[in-house]
C-alpha cells in the first residue's frame, strides 16, 4: 500500500516538499505563479495583493498546476471521502435571503418541520452504512436549544457511532437568542446532547455590505467567525465555506479568504474549507454574476494556494457536480464530501447531482483522476484506503486541466 495517509493537521513538512517537487511548466513560465511558489516555501503564505493576482491571472493552467502541486505536497494522490447521510430538520425560516431558493414562509404548502420520529425515520434506512449524519436547516420561529437537545439525544441513543455535524452558525445564533442563552453555553448544551461538530454553511462572503445585499438579517461577517471560534475553544471542529458568484468582487472574495485564514490562526479549528457558487435557478437574485466552470475552478485553486492553515478543500459535488468535481480533485481540492444518500437546499435550487451515489462509484469517480481513494471519518482521524467490492465499473478517461 503506497498511498501515504496524512493526519488532520495533513504533511506537517509540506512547504518542504513543496520546495522539492519539480515544477510543472505552466508554473515556471508564468511569473506570478512562481513569485507565489517563493512566497509559500519562503514566507508561509501568499499575500492579499498575490491573491488577487491569482484570480485576475490570465493563465489558469498555472494557477491549477501551483493548486495541485500545494494539495500533492500535503497528501500526495490521496482524496478523502466519507458516507453520509444529509437531513434537513426545516424549511422554514424566519429570515428570507435574497439568494436562498430553500426557505418557506410557515404557511406555505411545501413547508415541513421534521419531528424526532420523522427525523430518525429517515436515517434508519441507511443506518449501517453511513458514519455522518449532516443536518441543517431554517430558523424554525418555535424551536429553541432543549429542541435540538432532544433530538440529537434520541440521534446518539439509537445510532451512537454515527457523527452528527448540524446547525451553521446563524441557526446557533437563532438558537442562543431563542434560549436566551449564551452562544458558549448553547453549544456546550448541544455538545452534551451529541453534537459533534459545525458544519460551515453560511458564511457567503465575509464582508458585511454584500451580506447586506444577499443576506440582510444573518449573522454579520464577525459573528460568523466568532461563532466558529467559540466552538473551536470548546474542542469542537468546524468547516467553513464561500458562496461565490452572487454581487461580490475578486476583493471580497479575497478579504473572506483572509478572514479564515486569519481566524484559524488565532483559534485553529476549521478543518475544511468548502467554496461553491450560487446556483441560480428559483431564487431571487436576479443581479448575481454566476460562476462560470473555469471560475468555479480557479477559486477552488486559488482557495489551496491561500489558505495555507486549513488542511483540506472539499470540492462539493452537490452544488458543482460530479464531472466538474473531478476535475477539481486534480486543481487543488483532495477531498470529494461523501455519498449523502439525500440533500435538499442545493436540488431546491438547481442542481441535479445523483442523491443514489454509491461508495463504490465514488472510488471509482476518484480513480478516475490518477488519485487514491480514502474512506475517511468526520474529523479526518481515521483512514482507509478503500477497496471497492465492485471493481467493474467503466473507466472515466484522464481529465485535462483547462487552459
Amino acid at each position: 500500500m503506497a498511498a501515504d495517509i496524512m493526519p488532520l493537521s495533513g504533511n506537517l513538512d509540506w512547504r518542504e516538499k513543496l520546495s522539492k517537487m519539480t515544477v510543472p511548466l505552466p508554473v515556471s513560465s508564468d511569473p506570478l505563479a512562481m513569485s507565489c511558489l517563493k512566497s509559500l516555501i519562503e514566507n508561509g503564505r501568499v499575500s492579499r495583493e498575490q491573491g488577487i493576482r491569482l484570480f485576475e491571472n490570465p493563465s489558469l493552467s498555472s494557477v491549477t498546476s501551483l493548486a495541485n502541486m500545494v494539495k500533492k505536497s500535503r497528501y500526495g494522490n490521496n482524496i478523502f471521502f466519507n458516507e453520509n447521510l444529509h437531513v434537513n430538520t426545516t424549511n422554514i425560516c424566519v429570515l428570507a435571503c435574497r439568494f436562498c431558493a430553500f426557505r418557506k414562509g410557515p404557511r406555505h404548502p411545501d413547508a415541513y418541520a421534521l419531528d424526532i420520529d420523522e427525523y430518525l425515520g429517515r436515517i434508519r434506512p441507511l443506518s449501517s452504512s453511513i458514519d455522518e449524519v449532516h443536518t441543517v436547516g431554517g430558523l424554525h420561529p418555535n424551536w429553541d436549544v432543549e429542541d435540538y437537545c432532544r433530538l440529537f439525544s434520541a440521534t446518539k441513543s439509537e445510532f451512537p457511532d454515527i457523527h452528527i455535524k448540524a446547525l451553521t452558525a446563524v441557526e446557533i445564533k437563532h438558537l442562543s437568542k431563542r434560549s436566551s442563552l449564551s452562544v458558549e453555553n448553547t453549544l456546550s448544551m448541544l455538545s452534551d446532547a451529541g453534537l459533534d461538530s459545525l458544519p460551515g454553511g453560511g458564511a457567503e462572503i465575509l464582508v458585511d455590505h454584500v451580506r447586506d445585499r444577499i443576506c440582510m438579517g444573518k449573522e454579520s461577517s464577525q459573528e460568523y467567525l466568532d461563532i466558529h471560534a467559540i466552538a473551536h475553544n470548546i474542542g469542537m471542529p468546524t468547516n467553513c465555506t464561500m458562496l461565490f458568484g452572487t454581487v461580490e468582487t475578486i476583493e471580497d472574495r479575497v478579504e473572506h479568504l483572509i478572514r479564515l485564514r486569519e481566524q484559524q490562526d488565532f483559534s485553529n479549528g476549521f478543518q475544511c474549507f468548502v467554496p461553491y457558487p450560487f446556483l441560480p435557478d428559483k431564487t431571487r437574485l436576479p443581479d448575481a454574476q454566476l460562476a462560470t466552470g473555469s471560475e468555479i475552478i480557479r477559486v477552488i485553486s486559488v482557495s489551496r494556494i491561500m489558505l495555507d492553515n486549513i488542511p483540506h478543500i472539499k470540492a462539493y459535488r452537490m452544488n458543482i457536480g460530479d464531472k466538474l468535481s473531478s476535475l477539481a480533485l486534480t486543481c487543488g481540492a483532495d477531498d470529494i464530501d461523501g455519498t449523502v444518500g439525500h440533500e435538499e437546499i442545493m436540488h431546491v435550487a438547481g442542481s441535479s447531482t445523483r442523491l443514489d451515489t454509491s461508495s463504490d462509484q465514488l472510488a471509482a469517480l476518484v480513480s478516475s483522476t490518477g488519485s487514491t481513494p480514502v474512506k475517511r471519518n468526520s474529523n479526518y482521524s481515521i483512514f482507509e484506503i478503500y477497496a471497492s467490492s465492485n471493481p467493474s465499473f467503466s473507466r472515466v478517461l484522464p481529465q485535462i486541466a483547462p487552459n
